[in-house]
């Protein structure tokens, strides 16, 4: 007896944070189904026009906005920002270089310098021990 599994399949929004993408931006068709791991990975190797246009343009989601200005989502919170933004959007606040955007760019990377830091001290330790 032989048992036929179904296809793993995954809720829109995972779907779309996977992809990152806002998802109320992505077509009704891709909101209102289910999409199947192939799928996904069909999405994500052959991207069509839809997406590969909210990649470049957006809105995009915050995770996405954070990483495309250096700071962290709540860094974004901090600095007032809780919508989705375009890419010129974007490329607007990095010209403006607002007050807040400059101090969330210097506490990421401080954060990075000392996540670095810490992961030197765990390397020397893990050298003594061995």
């Amino acid at each position: 007896m032989s048992s036929q599994q179904s296809p793993q399949t995954m809720k829109p929004a995972t779907a779309a944070k996977k992809l990152g993408v806002y998802l109320p931006a992505t077509p009704a068709a891709f909101r209102e189904g289910v999409v199947s791991r192939a799928e996904l990975n069909e999405l994500q190797t052959n991207p069509p026009e839809w997406l590969r246009e909210l990649r470049q343009n957006g809105p995009h989601p915050r995770p996405v906005v954070a990483a495309r200005l250096g700071i962290s989502i709540a860094g974004l919170a901090r600095g007032g920002v809780t919508e989705p933004l375009t890419t010129a959007q974007i490329e607007d606040l990095r010209e403006e270089g607002p007050e807040w955007l400059e101090k969330e760019r210097a506490t990421q990377a401080e954060v990075r310098k000392e996540t670095a830091r810490i992961k030197k001290l765990h390397e020397q330790k893990d050298a003594k021990e061995s």
